[in-house]
């Protein structure tokens, strides 16, 4: 038993032995990458100008996440949906990515005409080098400007300009986007909430029902939601609730 220990024990070495030179063999025939970033003085104006664009370019990829839900018809949505979700009393179903990505969809489909008005009037012309980007810039947020206009209160954008301490403007052009934009998102809260408001109302009832029925049988350590959920979730496939909400949303951006 002992030999047979030894042996194992030198052919494990000779093995050792063997392998190890190979593998330093084949890493040292490994080609290595070699990673250089230069910083140097430019020679041609040109060359700041295209480093600045860059610069800009980032900065404003960085603001998309914000644009896309203050802008948009992103706010309305998710927060009906979170409603929804409430007044059905399911906890974390649907999960967030699902309401999230629900919402990022018909934010699409919602603004895909403003969309188009954008890509016409100021992204194609620009990319045709017919007009500056300054110009595609002010062009490409004339559609946004309207569409936040349809849906912001003339109170709630009084608000901001006042404390802006703006001069009263004479047309839409005249206001500045740093009223409209938050204007626009406490009005599309305000219609949210109303929306939320509606959905409550037929679960709240169902769950009245529930509560006061098993209070008259006495059954007081039973917790009232274990049994209108069922209820709940019935009344809401049964009227085909999720059709009529996103109808209700997106009917409301028209």
């Amino acid at each position: 038993m002992r030999k047979m220990k030894s042996k194992l024990f030198l052919l494990a070495l000779v093995v050792v032995f063997l392998v190890l030179p190979a593998a330093n063999a084949k890493a040292e025939t490994l080609p290595i990458p070699n990673l250089n970033i230069n910083v140097g003085t430019a020679s041609d104006p040109q060359e700041v100008v295209g480093s600045l664009q860059l610069l800009i370019l980032l900065t404003v990829l960085t603001l998309v996440p914000a644009i896309l839900v203050l802008m948009t018809s992103f706010t309305r949505i998710v927060v009906v949906l979170s409603f929804m979700r409430s007044a059905l009393a399911t906890q974390q179903t649907p999960p967030n990515q699902v309401l999230i990505g629900l919402a990022l969809l018909l934010t699409i489909f919602i603004m895909s005409p403003v969309y188009d008005d954008i890509k016409t009037t100021a992204v194609e012309p620009y990319l045709n080098e017919e007009i500056s980007q300054s110009e595609a810039l002010e062009l490409g947020a004339e559609p946004l400007r309207e569409f936040m206009f349809r849906h912001t209160r003339e109170k709630d954008l009084a608000l901001f300009l006042n404390i802006a301490k703006v001069p009263r403007p004479e047309t839409r052009a005249d206001v500045p986007l740093n009223a409209l934009i938050p204007a626009f998102v406490i009005s599309e809260l305000k219609t949210a909430f109303q929306m939320g408001f509606m959905l409550f109302i037929p679960f709240l009832i169902v769950d009245m029902v529930v509560a006061s029925t098993l209070m008259s049988m006495g059954m007081f350590m039973l917790p009232p939601v274990m049994i209108s959920l069922p209820f709940k979730l019935l009344l809401f496939v049964m009227v085909d609730g999720w059709h009529l909400v996103i109808k209700s949303v997106v009917e409301s951006f028209s």
